[in-house]
């Protein structure tokens, strides 16, 4: 039986493995990046750090195995890790040289962390608050991804949010049916075949 609870800072490597393991389009990107961590830097640690009472774990008899992380205020969240998350990280991961098109995926999450996307106006006005949900092949299916949204998406309607968005990548074919399914409408197109989702609150 899994069980979803709130997370903890203890559960720090337990969200930044999860986001290795599942950072190559929900595949495992274990072996294509040579700092383990560095993916869970931009994708799970602020969230942990800086907006923990919108986080939460599943976990069964193996341990942790899925997340969802997301924030209230997707502006208001950019300006925090302007001052107290990137700050350090940008002093341990120098800015790429290289040009796009050549960056290693340790150095394009470096480009991330120096140069972090900064929020579309046209997005947050419906949809201000935005999450990140990731479950490792064991805890797939069964209903816990739509188990962990709602429980998210409780959390937020209770602090006010009108809607929450999300960003999906072209490869992830997966999820981007599992957030059609689920009700979730495309609100803008990204490169690659991507696409921003909202769900209204």
């Amino acid at each position: 039986m899994a069980l979803i609870r709130s997370a903890r800072p203890e559960d720090r490597a337990a969200l930044y493995r999860i986001c290795l393991e599942t950072g190559d389009s929900g595949a495992d990107a274990t072996e294509l990046y040579d700092d383990p961590e560095v993916i869970g830097h931009v994708y799970a640690g602020p969230y942990l750090a800086h907006a923990p009472e919108f986080a939460f774990v599943l976990e069964d008899e193996a341990g942790v195995g899925g997340y969802v992380i997301g924030v209230l205020d997707t502006a208001a969240f950019h300006d925090t890790l302007e001052r107290h998350w990137w700050p350090a990280l940008r002093q341990r991961y120098p800015d790429p040289i290289a040009p796009a098109g050549e960056r290693s995926r340790d150095e394009v999450m470096a480009h991330l962390i120096h140069h972090p996307p900064g929020p579309d106006p046209a997005v947050l006005a419906d949809y201000p608050s935005h999450l990140h949900i990731d479950l490792l092949p064991r805890l797939q299916g069964g209903g816990h991804g739509r188990r962990l949204l709602m429980t998210l998406f409780e959390a937020l309607r209770e602090a006010g949010s009108p809607g929450v968005h999300l960003g999906v990548g072209g490869r992830n074919t997966n999820a981007q049916a599992f957030y059609r399914h689920l009700g979730f409408q495309p609100l803008r197109t990204l490169p690659g075949g991507g696409a921003v989702m909202g769900w209204r609150l």
